[in-house]
C-alpha cells in the first residue's frame, strides 16, 4: 500500500522518481488505490502553488510540476477509467481569451480521455466565436471552459453570454474550472457548474453526458 501522505509530500517537493514510483506501485497493485493517489497529487500540487506565492519556487518549477502532474495521469488512467472503453461522448475544453495557462486543461484533458471522452481541444486564448463555431460544427452540447488568472472569469461570462446570444444555451451545459472558479464566479458567469479539481470535473460532464443520451 502506498502512504499517501508521503505521495503528496514528494509531489509538493517535485521528488519525480519517488512520486513515478509510488504510482506505480498503485499500478501493481492492481489499481485500487488510483484515485486516491490522484488527489494525492493533487494536494501536492496546492503544494507547490504556495510555495510558488512564497516565492520558494519560480515559473519553472510551476511548468515541471504540471508535467510531473500530466505523467502522474498518464501512468494512472488505465485505472481512473471506467466503463467498457466505449465513448463516453464528445466535449469541449479550452483555456479562455486573454488566459494562456493549458497546465490545469491538459491534466484535465488526460483525464476525460481517460474516462472515454472525445475531447475537442480548442487550446489557450479561446474567444467564444472559435468556441461557438465549433459546437455547432460538431454538435457538441458539453463545454469547460479554464482558466488561471482572475481576468478569466469576465473572458468565461463573455463566452457564456455569446453562446446563450446565438441561441446555444438551451442545449449546451458549461463548467468553468481553474484557481480562480467558485460558486460566485458560477454565478457572475452564467454557468451550470464550478470545479477547481479535475475529478469533479469528469465526474459532473460524465453526469451531463448520460443525459444527452
Amino acid at each position: 500500500m502506498v502512504d499517501m501522505n508521503k505521495l503528496a509530500a514528494d509531489m509538493g517537493d517535485l521528488e519525480e522518481d519517488d512520486v513515478n514510483a509510488a504510482l506505480e506501485q498503485v499500478m501493481a497493485e492492481g489499481g485500487a488505490q488510483a484515485q486516491d493517489a490522484m488527489a494525492a497529487c493533487q494536494q501536492g500540487m496546492n503544494i507547490i502553488g504556495d510555495k510558488f506565492e512564497s516565492g520558494e519556487y519560480f515559473v519553472g518549477d510551476l511548468i515541471y510540476a504540471g508535467e510531473l502532474m500530466t505523467g502522474a495521469v498518464d501512468i494512472l488512467k488505465d485505472a481512473l477509467a471506467t466503463g467498457d472503453g466505449s465513448s463516453t461522448g464528445k466535449m469541449i475544453l479550452c483555456t479562455v481569451k486573454d488566459d494562456l495557462h493549458d497546465i490545469g486543461k491538459n491534466i484535465v484533458k488526460a483525464m476525460l480521455e481517460a474516462n472515454g471522452f472525445t475531447v475537442v481541444d480548442l487550446g489557450i486564448d479561446t474567444s467564444a466565436e472559435t468556441i461557438i463555431q465549433a459546437i455547432r460544427e460538431q454538435d457538441i452540447h458539453i463545454v469547460a471552459l479554464s482558466g488561471v488568472l482572475t481576468l478569466a472569469i469576465d473572458s468565461m461570462k463573455d463566452t457564456v453570454d455569446a453562446i446563450t446570444a446565438a441561441g446555444l444555451r438551451d442545449t449546451t451545459k458549461i463548467i468553468i474550472g481553474g484557481a480562480p472558479t467558485n460558486e460566485e464566479a458560477r454565478r457572475i458567469t452564467g454557468a451550470d457548474e464550478w470545479a477547481q479539481n479535475p475529478q469533479k470535473t469528469v465526474n459532473v460532464c460524465k453526469e451531463w453526458a448520460k443525459l444527452a443520451d
